[in-house]
């Protein structure tokens, strides 16, 4: 049984999408091949930024809030300099 989205999240997304619509109108007719990698990468590194700061450079705190692993939120730390 899947849970109805929450208001906030129900907001990111219509974000989310308002953002993608406003990238491609503005690409015109060469828009990138590799836009999920490219939305990825920009979105993971003020994302995982966020999260720490908001978990007080709590590393353990900020897996648990993205849902990942320690380790994996160390390799992206490194991977984006943070």
């Amino acid at each position: 049984m899947e849970s109805k989205p929450s208001k906030t999240a129900t907001c990111l997304n219509q974000h989310v999408q308002q953002a993608v619509e406003q990238y491609l109108e503005d690409m015109g007719s060469t828009p990138p091949d590799n836009l999920h990698e490219l939305i990825i990468r920009e979105v993971e590194r003020p994302l995982i930024q966020t999260v720490l700061a908001h978990a007080g450079g709590n590393q353990s705190r900020a897996a648990q809030l993205l849902g990942i692993t320690r380790a994996t939120l160390r390799n992206r730390i490194k991977r984006y300099g943070l």
